[in-house]
């Protein structure tokens, strides 16, 4: 990452690792690009707008081809046969444009990942310092009352013996 965009991702972590939910800890950093990246990417990234996109194109190809090669049907080719195939074109060069576009947004919605993965790895950690903690302190519970038992069977024998 570079420059504001791994500012932005530090502070995502240390809001995670504060405890602030991971998701609303990298949504609060977005610039509002990256906002825009991530909304762009929710809605053309679906298979509904592929089916849209096929739809439009099957139509557009098939009123120019059936407009300027049935003169019967009386239909107006707006792109006649030549000038549709420009169109394919044209939408193959937006596709190779929104594909970068759409990888921008598919990195912001990584960085959720990231910071969840962070914030498990923080959260695990603290878990990991406390398990330890709380085992030192049954080992010490542990040798206390090993002492204390040591303590008891003593003064046990010294009753046996002085009885």
């Amino acid at each position: 990452m570079i420059g504001s965009q791994r500012k932005r991702h530090v502070a995502a972590v240390e809001a995670a690792a504060a405890g602030a939910p991971p998701n609303q800890a990298v949504i609060e950093n977005f610039s509002p690009l990256d906002r825009l990246a991530v909304r762009i990417t929710d809605r053309v990234g679906t298979m509904s707008f592929f089916l849209a996109i096929f739809a439009w194109t099957v139509l557009w190809v098939v009123y120019n081809v059936l407009a300027s090669k049935v003169p019967a049907l009386h239909l107006h080719a707006f792109d006649p046969f030549p000038a549709f195939v420009a169109y394919l074109l044209i939408s193959n060069v937006i596709q190779i444009w929104l594909m970068p576009l759409l990888m921008v947004g598919q990195n912001m919605q990584g960085r959720h990942s990231e910071a969840r993965a962070e914030a498990d790895y923080l959260v695990n950690q603290k878990a990991f310092a406390d398990t330890e903690a709380i085992l030192q302190r049954i080992e010490a519970l542990d040798r206390r009352l090993l002492s204390l038992e040591e303590a008891e069977q003593g003064i046990l024998r010294h009753l046996a013996a002085g009885a």
